[in-house]
Order: structure tokens, then sequence, then C-alpha cells
């Protein structure tokens, strides 16, 4: 189990290709194990990576809560593919030994205490019992995104790809098209569905404004509520 050599193009490809259907790298929210791996790539994924690029924008916004992140960090051969053996090194506890520019968290190579083990595991426990307590009627909107390119030469199949691939809990992509806007420029118009709670405007933005190479500018066109 693991992604090969996450500092190397082929580990980035496979964690790529196993973030295609993932938001992150176990279950359905940030964790440890998002931070584990986080920490052994050496920095931003090529934007033709689109699923790893967004997973890693994503979760370098969690720099400063990455203490408080359920669970607890295990060595890179324990998460990724089963079919994948993992060469990056020992693990990403022990990734600034090796390379200082790697830890983009930050030090924290000490065991990890019982008394630590167990908040997080209470935290995660309570989180849960939050989730499932939540009433049944849950309010969405409905938003209409304009997403312009740089230019004519702009790939709007992979930009709208990579618009694609962000995933979230409350997220639902819909249906597209491509309005000409002039001088032979398209841009991406796509809708989508939102729970309030969970999804908002700003999150979409920022992460799709990411993907740098395809995408110039995002605007929201319509907003209703459901």
């Amino acid at each position: 189990m693991g992604f090969g050599d996450l500092r190397s193009p082929s580990g980035l490809q496979v964690l790529n290709n196993y973030l295609a259907d993932k938001s992150y790298i176990e279950g359905y929210v940030p964790s440890q194990a998002d931070v584990a791996v986080f920490e052994a790539v050496s920095g931003p994924p090529p934007a033709d990576l689109c699923h790893a690029l967004r997973w890693y924008n994503h979760i370098k916004s969690y720099e400063k809560e990455k203490a408080s992140l359920p669970g607890v960090k295990k060595a890179l051969g324990k998460y990724g593919p089963a079919n994948v053996e993992d060469t990056t090194g020992s693990g990403a506890a022990d990734s600034k030994d090796d390379d200082d520019d790697i830890d983009l968290f930050g030090s924290d190579d000490e065991e990890e205490s019982e008394e630590a083990k167990r908040l997080r595991e209470e935290r995660l426990a309570q989180y849960e019992s939050k989730k499932a307590k939540k009433p049944a009627l849950v309010a969405k909107s409905s938003i209409l995104l304009d997403v312009k390119p740089w230019d004519d030469e702009t790939d709007m199949a992979k930009l709208e790809e990579c618009v694609r691939s962000i995933q979230a809990d409350g997220l639902v992509w819909g249906s597209s098209k491509l309005v000409p806007v002039g001088y032979g420029i398209k841009k991406l118009q796509i809708q989508c569905v939102v729970e309030d709670d969970k999804v908002g405007t700003d999150m979409l933005e920022e992460q799709i404004t990411a993907f740098e190479d395809y995408v110039q500018s995002m605007d929201v066109a319509a907003f209703n509520k459901i």
C-alpha cells in the first residue's frame, strides 16, 4: 500500500488517480491521514493533475489547524492504493529528517502521547455524533457560475475537468455550457447545488481560481435558494 515516491511525477500521478473519486485520503473530513501525505509532497502538483492540486490547496488551508484534525498520523505505507508500494521514505512523521523543505506544516516529530490520541478520538466521535443529529431538512442553494479562461487558446475541456474535480460534502455539479464572450473567447457556465451550511461561494472561488493555468476569474451569475 502506498503512492510510490510522492516527490516524483509518477508518485503524484498515483495520488491524482487515487483522489479522482475522493475528497480526502481517508473518510469524509480532513484528518491526520491528509496531513501525513501532504507533508510528503514537496510542493503543489502541476495543473494537469487537477485532483491532486485541488486536494493539496484544500489541505494547505488547514495549516494552522493540523494538530486538531482527527485521527492518528501513520506511516505513508498505510495509505493509498493497495497495489502500490510506498517509496517516499519511512513516513511523513519523520520526513523532516530527510528533507526540511518537505515538512510544509513544520516540525512534529515527537511521539504522540496516549492522552493526545484519546483527545483526538474523542473529537472525532463528537463530530460524528453531531453530524448524525443534524435535522433532515437541509437548506440548499442553486448557483450558476461563470468561469473565465485567460484567452481563446485555453483548453476549455481541461478547464471544466478541473472545476468538476472539486469535491466536497454538500456540493453537486450540474449541467454546463460554453458561452461566447468576444474575440473568440468562451467562458464556462456551470450549475451546481450546494448545502448552505457546508459550501459557500468563497470556498468555490478559492478552489476554482487555484487552477491558475486555466482560470482567470470566477463570478456568480445567479444564486437561488431551493
